[in-house]
């Protein structure tokens, strides 16, 4: 088995505007004094991902990832590879990114996007920042794919949304926060929703199969009365995080992990575990 490098990892799904869930699960597990040391993200986790490990706190990724910003500039364009261009997304992380390159971040990151070409997950964590994070967020058919290395690449979120892989072998506790739950949808006429709503429920198997993988899993159910595309509700999807994760932390020994994670010997790890 290989050395386990970080104490304490974070895998933030995929789930569209509903990621907004993800900076109140960071804002839980801050306040509990638990600060991931490595991040594993797909499309809206990779988002959220790439922020706070550029150094922001969840407060400021609220602030910079506002609904009146985030997709304002959204721009459609002739469907021929997808139907949106995803500029909104990119102008956001070009205006507030710091770190140009995955060495450059506060905290370890992987992010997690589709090879189109090869029909393969890729797990970026080197290199390039932007076109990578970039990739992981575009929704297939709804957005254009990124070209990297004349390989284009999608939504992490086709062959991963939960991307534990990535770090499961080098954490000693992993935390998940999934923000793609699914429920009954009155209307789906609409070519746009049709798309829609069969990506993401491609996503839900996800939970199902690696809930067990996890230290600790929040999954709010709350969130499936929220769509995947309407950022307008930011603050309460927020919330749910929030509240999600402080109802799971009451059953975590925190101050037990708190206490691990001070221990930890640099380019290593404690050897204390959780049981």
């Amino acid at each position: 088995m290989a050395e386990r490098i970080y104490r304490t990892g974070i895998v933030l799904s995929g789930g569209g505007a509903r990621g907004f869930a993800h900076i109140g699960v960071l804002q839980a597990l801050n306040e509990a004094g638990i600060f991931p040391d490595v991040i594993s993200g797909t499309s809206a986790g990779a988002l959220a991902g790439v922020l706070y490990a550029d150094g922001y706190t969840p407060g400021e990724i609220m602030e910079i990832m506002k609904t009146d910003s985030m997709f304002h500039y959204i721009r459609p364009v002739v469907p021929k590879e997808g139907f949106l261009q995803i500029s909104g997304i990119e102008k956001i992380l070009k205006d507030n990114l710091r770190a140009r390159k995955f060495e450059d971040l506060k905290i370890p990151l992987f992010v997690a996007a589709t090879d189109l070409n090869n029909g393969t997950i890729e797990y970026f964590s080197k290199g390039e920042l932007l076109r990578p994070v970039l990739a992981s967020a575009s929704i297939p058919v709804l957005f254009k794919p990124v070209i990297i290395n004349n390989i284009h690449y999608v939504d992490g979120g086709v062959l991963d949304n939960l991307p534990i892989d990535a770090i499961k072998d080098k954490c000693e506790f992993v935390i998940g926060s999934s923000v793609n739950p699914t429920a009954y949808e009155e209307s789906v006429t609409s070519m746009m929703q049709i798309a829609e709503r069969t990506f993401f429920l491609s996503l839900s198997r996800e939970v199902r199969e690696k809930s067990a993988k996890f230290d600790m899993l929040v999954a709010p159910v709350e969130l499936k009365n929220y769509k995947a595309l309407d950022p307008v509700k930011a603050a309460e999807l927020f919330v749910i995080g929030y509240k999600a994760t402080k109802e799971k932390l009451k059953y975590l020994d925190v101050k037990r992990l708190i206490a691990s994670e001070k221990s930890v010997r640099p380019g290593g790890v404690s050897s204390n575990t959780i049981s």
